[in-house]
């Protein structure tokens, strides 16, 4: 019997893309979206049995329902990709803060929800593994998107501290930090009218997915999601005060007139 991998935001782009990779590995996958594109996935990924859900993680009750389907399987679980995430672009000034709440109940308040059903799963098994996607942008300041920026960060100070305590229990942690990539994700954030609104320079998913599950599986800590100038983008971004990325940073983001 084939193991159950979890991907959340399997919709469309990295998490489509992770949700392939595990497909190839022989793992039947939960499948999580928020809206009715996730019913597409099976016919998606042939190679798998796949069982769609769909739900809005931003609330206790979508969390409930993905759950549901892991415990309706009865399998266990074997992998939990949580990539379900999204950004707002635009100064805070001007941002509307319900939007900005409800982003951060999707990227912080409901990866929790979620990661603790899922730890306490893989405790009990005494084996899994946990690929939890950050960004890039969890290591500078990101003007223009300035709440999605810290949830990022949140995640992977989460990833990191989780990593070490589930180590005792025979699970995996490891976080994702992708660059720029190649989806609908800067659309989706009003971003069309930013650098990051062109999709031409920006790193394949499908790499990204597979440098993150690759990592996974390697027991790697965190792995960043691209290309050479990806982690290149990382050093630099280290190698700068917080007050020159966000300089650098704001040239990205910042929409122009």
């Amino acid at each position: 019997m084939n193991g159950i991998a979890l991907v959340t935001g399997a919709s469309a782009g990295i998490g489509f893309e992770i949700a392939a990779e595990l497909a190839r590995r022989g793992y039947d996958i939960i499948g999580v979206g928020a809206s009715g594109r996730i019913h597409d996935l099976p016919g998606r990924l042939p190679e798998a049995t796949v069982h769609p859900v769909r739900a809005d993680l931003s609330t206790a009750e979508g969390i409930e329902r993905v759950w549901a389907a892991v415990e309706e399987l009865d399998r266990g679980l074997d992998v939990a990709a949580l990539n379900a995430g999204r950004s707002l672009g635009g100064a805070f000034l001007d941002t509307s803060l319900d939007d900005e709440l409800n982003m951060l109940a999707l990227n912080v308040t409901g990866q929790v929800r979620l990661a603790k059903k899922v730890v306490r799963r893989m405790a009990a098994q005494h084996k899994g593994h946990i690929l939890i996607t950050s960004s890039l942008s969890a290591t500078t300041p990101t003007p223009y998107e300035s709440i999605y920026g810290p949830t990022r960060s949140f995640m992977l100070s989460f990833a990191e501290g989780l990593r070490e305590e589930m180590r005792e229990h025979g699970v995996v942690v490891t976080a994702l930090l992708p660059g720029a990539t190649a989806t609908g994700f800067h659309h989706t954030a009003g971003m069309d009218n930013t650098v990051f609104g062109d999709n031409s320079w920006k790193e394949d998913p499908a790499l990204v997915a597979r440098l993150g599950v690759e990592g996974l599986f390697a027991g790697d800590d965190h792995v960043i999601g691209g290309s050479e100038r990806t982690r290149e983008a990382v050093r630099r971004n280290l190698s700068r005060t917080w007050e020159e990325n966000a300089r650098v940073f704001a040239e990205s983001s910042r929409p122009s007139t």
